[in-house]
């Protein structure tokens, strides 16, 4: 049985959704998002911040456009499972938890974007397609 084409398309959207609805979310309210790092004993509060919205919005963009793929889900992998370690892990409060699964959870998605690549709708498989004569 072949996988639909758009099945990845789609997969990319919903996870892209969250990173960049959370960046935008960041921009919107830069000193209560500085205020958060900082009582979580995150040092340099600022360039935490900006590394954030960078990573959200622009990793997040990248993974939904499907524009090098692979290096966007690496790079929001990274982020997440740090975010997870660094901001969800008092495991004995179940919501600490359980956001600290989600994002291992959203890692493992993002872990399969960068096994599998982007799929047949995406700006990466765009450009291949393109070739250029010899």
């Amino acid at each position: 049985m072949s996988t639909p084409t758009y099945l990845p398309a789609l997969g990319r959207l919903l996870i892209a959704l969250i990173f960049v609805m959370s960046g935008l979310s960041k921009i919107a309210a830069p000193a209560n998002t500085m205020a958060y790092i900082q009582s979580a004993g995150a040092p340099f509060a600022p360039a935490a911040f900006a590394i954030a919205v960078i990573a959200e919005v622009g990793g997040g963009l990248a993974l939904l456009l499907g524009f090098q793929t692979r290096l966007a889900a690496t790079m929001l992998a990274i982020f997440t499972l740090a975010t997870a370690v660094l901001f969800h892990n008092n495991m004995a409060d179940q919501n600490q938890m359980i956001h600290f699964l989600k994002n291992i959870a959203i890692t493992g998605g993002l872990l399969q974007v960068v096994a599998f690549g982007a799929g047949a709708f995406s700006l990466d498989n765009r450009r291949k397609s393109v070739s250029v004569p010899a």
